[in-house]
């Protein structure tokens, strides 16, 4: 297995894979496929420039994927009115 890896060009370190995997788990009452929807939609929420709700500094689509975990985002309800 692969440990930590020294670039011989730059000279900088990078760490193991194991080390970078951030597993991020969805909500047990939200099914997989609403949970990557809705995922999707925040994340291209972010980059197109919406602040997050959360703290941290992580790629969009992470960020999108822990703000929907932690129940920050969700999907509206269809008996919901529409916004006029």
């Amino acid at each position: 297995m692969r440990r930590n890896v020294e670039s011989r060009e730059t000279r900088t370190h990078y760490a193991s894979a194991a080390e970078r995997i951030f597993v991020v788990n969805r909500p047990y009452q939200m099914e997989a496929f609403e949970y990557v929807v809705v995922s999707v939609l925040r994340a291209q929420q972010l980059m197109k420039g919406c602040i997050p709700h959360l703290d941290g500094v992580h790629k969009a689509t992470t960020m999108a994927q822990m703000e929907v975990s932690a129940g920050k985002i969700a999907r509206k309800p269809e008996d919901a009115p529409a916004d006029v």
